[in-house]
């Protein structure tokens, strides 16, 4: 063993002086930073004059932390809302005063119905209250899976799958399907959830202007352009088209045909929100596929929440099989929140039926919003943005006051003048800070079967005497 350890030793003084001269000053180099980071201290303490306990206590003293959140003035729009006192059904009871209601979505009138209302309180003695579960433990009843069936029976699609809350449903959907790396392309008057959905996705988001399906097509080519120079990287990637029936901040209807052409010019996705079209466009009230006589298998997915037509609580996404049971394993508000209550699933399922055994009542709703966006035509001051058939319209101011601030004042006025006269309007609201593209301030006009046409009229005269008074 010793003859050996000296035989290792002799072949490393050989091969010592056999190695290159910069190999053995490399060496060498290295082993000096070794021994260097071994004795040196990793940290130098730095000098300073210790304060004394008065001193310390005068910075405490003098110290102002940052306010938790920034302060908001006590006449903000958002700490002085109106109470209402009973359901806003046609007539409502606002801080005490009996209007007209002019701002809930119950587009059907069916909020105050009473065979929607009876079977939500046979539901009730039947099933309790909630659920106290999301849908994958122990929170799927059967009135649940009664539901998904009828609404997919009644858009004509493959499967449906329900929500608790009409937010979180594209909200949840999107992210469901689009994710990191993936591209959307969205309308910049794209509402709120849709705007949080994309958020959650963390896709690469492409906004084009407003209902410009120019604008559209130009994104496309670029990005297709972008494609060709990275085809291995495209052929990974997932494309979306995200827009909306009947646009929530703008009452317009998308170009849904001219779409559909784009989306198979260009191999894109198409994510339908028919939130305010669904219970309103069309001759049985499907929504934007059936105004425009475009075949379902066309959209990929359709998103609504069940909380205007149908006045109820939650939302529903319907499509095919494959891509809604997708949802069931990864959409976030449908896996980890508290299922549908029973009741409020009852009482959808009893609006669906009305729906259905009353076909012509869209064409009412729809002959009184073309009545009222006539009526409220030349008003001094105040223009009006939506489609004639919309039944949620905006009154837009025709010139700013030079800030956002005081056109929300003013516009508060006209609401707060049609108030005292026994019509209940609303202002449109937004999250100023997070809103990507944000709509100018306007008053929101919902229209409802249940609302006269001496009631109409009513409401238009005072808007015109309300800017009038208030504008003039």
């Amino acid at each position: 063993a010793g003859v050996g350890q000296q035989w290792v030793l002799v072949e490393m003084v050989q091969a010592f002086y056999e190695a290159p001269a910069y190999h053995l000053i490399l060496e060498g180099i290295l082993i000096l930073w070794i021994i260097r980071l071994l004795f040196s201290k990793t940290y130098k303490l730095q000098e300073r004059s210790d304060l004394t306990l008065k001193e310390k206590e005068e910075l405490i003293e003098e110290w102002q932390p940052e306010p938790l959140v920034p302060s908001v003035p006590k006449d903000h729009p958002a700490l002085n809302y109106n109470i209402v006192s009973g359901p806003p059904t046609h007539i409502i009871t606002v801080n005490g005063k009996e209007c007209i209601n002019f701002a809930s979505f119950n587009f059907l009138g069916l909020l105050n119905n009473e065979k929607v209302k009876s079977a939500a309180q046979a539901s009730l003695k039947k099933y309790g209250v909630g659920t106290c579960g999301p849908r994958g433990f122990y929170g799927t009843f059967d009135v649940h899976l009664e539901l998904e069936e009828r609404l997919a029976k009644f858009m004509r699609t493959e499967e449906a799958i329900i929500y608790s809350y009409g937010f979180a449903t594209i909200a949840s959907a999107i992210p469901a399907y689009s994710k990191r790396g993936d591209i959307v392309f969205v309308d910049e008057a794209a509402c709120f959830a849709i705007q949080k959905g994309l958020q959650a996705s963390r896709s690469n988001i492409k906004l084009f202007k407003h209902n410009d399906m120019a604008d559209l097509e130009r994104l496309l080519k670029e990005q297709e352009t972008e494609d060709q120079k990275n085809p291995r990287k495209a052929r990974v990637t997932r494309r979306f088209i995200v827009v909306e029936g009947l646009y929530m901040n703008t009452g317009d209807i998308c170009p849904l045909p001219e779409l559909i052409k784009l989306k198979y010019k260009y191999k894109v996705r198409i994510f339908l929100e028919e939130s305010l079209s669904f219970g309103v466009l069309g001759q049985h009230g499907r929504g934007i596929t059936e105004h425009f006589g475009i075949n379902i298998d066309d959209i990929d997915l359709i998103s609504a929440n069940m909380e205007n037509s149908l006045a109820s609580i939650g939302g529903f996404c319907c499509g095919r099989s494959f891509i809604i049971d997708h949802q069931r394993l990864s959409g976030q508000g449908y896996c980890f929140s508290a299922s549908l209550p029973p009741l409020l699933a009852a009482a959808a399922i009893e609006a669906l039926n009305i729906m259905e055994d009353n076909p012509d009542i869209f064409q009412t709703l729809r002959t009184k919003c073309e009545w009222i966006h006539k009526a409220l035509q030349g008003i001094s001051g105040l223009k009006v943005v939506g489609e004639s058939f919309s039944p949620a319209l905006h009154l837009q101011l025709e010139e700013s006051c030079g800030s956002r601030e005081n056109d929300v004042k003013l516009l508060k006025r006209v609401v707060d003048y049609c108030m005292n006269s026994g019509i209940a309007l609303t202002q449109a609201r937004y999250l100023e800070k997070e809103e990507k593209c944000l709509p100018p301030p306007s008053i929101r006009v919902v229209i409802t079967v249940e609302q006269t046409e001496q009631e109409l009229d009513k409401a238009a005269s005072l808007l015109k005497e309300a800017a009038q008074s208030v504008l003039n």
